[in-house]
């Protein structure tokens, strides 16, 4: 099966999912969930297992997604323990970092799309 532009696109919805989710965490409106920083759990994680590398898992790209995405998720667990020590400011100021990560990942995403033909 060949990866389409909704499937690039799903990839970023799953990132803007995830952001949502941490920031709901660092500004007090649910529960920090294990699960939200585990690979095998993260949607994005998941798609890139099952969907990506079984057929481009040698692309430089997947790779460099995926140390990114592990990055993201620590960065944003870190954030989470920040923030559960009352340092409520600097672990949302840390959302830039995470923000950072995840427009690096874009890229890649629009860099495998368009060796793909489907940008």
């Amino acid at each position: 099966m060949d990866l389409t532009s909704l499937d690039f696109q799903q990839a970023r919805i799953k990132q803007v999912l995830f952001k949502s989710r941490l920031r709901s965490v660092l500004y007090g409106v649910r529960e920090a969930d294990p699960t939200l920083f585990s690979v095998r759990d993260n949607p994005l994680g998941q798609w890139l297992e099952t969907i990506v590398k079984p057929r481009y898992g040698t692309m430089p790209q997947v790779r460099e997604i995926e140390r990114l995405l592990q990055d993201t998720l620590n960065t944003g667990q870190a954030l989470v323990r920040q923030y559960q020590r009352g340092q409520i400011e600097e672990a949302r100021k840390g959302l830039e970092q995470v923000e950072s990560r995840t427009e690096q990942i874009d890229a890649l995403l629009q860099s495998m799309a368009g060796q793909m033909g489907t940008a």
